[in-house]
């Protein structure tokens, strides 16, 4: 196995660089992982597919307005993406673990001040929040410890909002639409990941209710999405590849419905690779079930010869080349049948990655 297995040519045209208007009308490619025959529907018809008794598994997580863009106090352009709180350094003050740039500019001490409105702002502006980097996240790819500090009577969270925007991909490059589009109709309120569970921005709440209503329950794990899941496997050999790490929890209530699920003999369904993540890192080997977890973290990395012991279908987007993501599908749906997918998906001009259409794999 190599990390090669898992790369395939991306015309960036068929780049998705806004999202489908309604949600559930983009296009669906049903792949059969049995015998690798593919389907080509709508989203809407995912009814179709599933039955009563089934089990939608969703990942409610909402997406943090993480990406903060101020400057130098020698004026230079400088940004901040907050990655993860670390909570266990509050002595310290407020320090999220982030990724900066320019980074060969941002090194211990340096400061960079936000203003509302970001580059926009004027310089008169008033200062809203202030951050000191404190030293390199050791283990990671250029990651920093960084202290913030809102100014006046905010709080942090009042402060982040009043700089920060939601941080899009780096492939999406022209959207200037709703930001909330970049949501989940079903996200919780408390705000917490870098990147949105892409697979569940194609269900609109009339066809959560439609599927209800024909007997699909429904259920919602959480899992801090981070930036890293758009990072390319490096490694020639994806096993000496270290996935990053992510809090998640899966309450006793969705491991009593995945429990009942399998009993009556029906299919539990993920809601993405996130929703696929938090399921099958709650699997307890020893006791041969699901355990709930609570504020856990997982680095579980699913490639081809891993086992799926919660999982029995996927709706699940199209993936970056040579991703841990296409390592995922893969495992779950065999190398083979994921890249003659996507070779047909790519003939056929599907709209591709975050913004793009989906895929059900059963």
């Amino acid at each position: 196995m190599r990390t090669d297995d898992f790369d395939y040519d991306l015309p960036e045209e068929l780049i998705a660089q806004a999202p489908a208007e309604p949600r559930d009308s983009c296009r669906l490619l049903v792949l059969h992982r049995e015998t690798g025959a593919i389907e080509h529907r709508r989203f809407t018809d995912v009814a179709e597919y599933l039955e009563p008794g089934d089990l939608l598994v969703a990942n409610r997580t909402r997406v943090l307005p993480a990406r903060l863009v101020g400057h130098k106090p020698t004026g230079g352009a400088a940004e901040a993406l907050l990655l993860r709180r670390r909570e266990d350094l509050d002595a310290l003050g407020a320090t999220w673990e982030c990724l900066v740039h320019p980074g060969r500019r941002l090194r211990r001490g340096a400061i960079i001040e936000f203003r509302a409105g970001g580059l926009l702002a004027p310089q008169t502006a008033e200062v809203v929040l202030v951050a000191e980097v404190l030293d390199f996240v050791e283990g990671s790819r250029g990651g920093r410890l960084v202290r913030f500090s809102p100014q006046g009577s905010r709080t942090l969270d009042e402060a982040i909002h009043a700089v920060g925007n939601v941080p899009l991909p780096p492939y999406i490059t022209s959207y200037k639409g709703d930001p909330e589009k970049y949501q989940t109709v079903y996200a919780m309120n408390e705000e917490h990941s870098a990147a949105a569970p892409t697979a569940g921005l194609h269900f609109t709440p009339e066809l959560i209710e439609r599927l209800r209503s024909q007997g699909v329950s429904w259920a919602e794990v959480e899992l801090e999405v981070g930036i890293d899941t758009f990072r390319l496997v490096e490694e020639d050999d994806p096993r000496d590849h270290t996935i990053h790490t992510e809090r998640y929890h899966v309450g006793p209530e969705v491991v009593e419905a995945v429990r009942s699920t399998h009993e009556a003999g029906h299919r539990v369904v993920a809601v993405g690779t996130t929703s696929v993540r938090s399921l099958e890192s709650a699997w307890d080997e020893a006791a041969g079930t699901m355990v709930a977890r609570k504020d856990a973290t997982t680095n579980l990395f699913l490639m081809p010869g891993s086992t799926f012991h919660v999982v029995d279908a996927m709706i699940t987007n199209f993936h970056v080349p040579r991703s841990t993501l296409m390592m995922l599908v893969s495992a779950f749906a065999t190398r083979d049948h994921i890249m003659a997918a996507y070779g047909e998906a790519i003939e056929q001009r599907y709209r591709m990655l975050s913004f793009g259409d989906a895929m059900l794999i059963l």
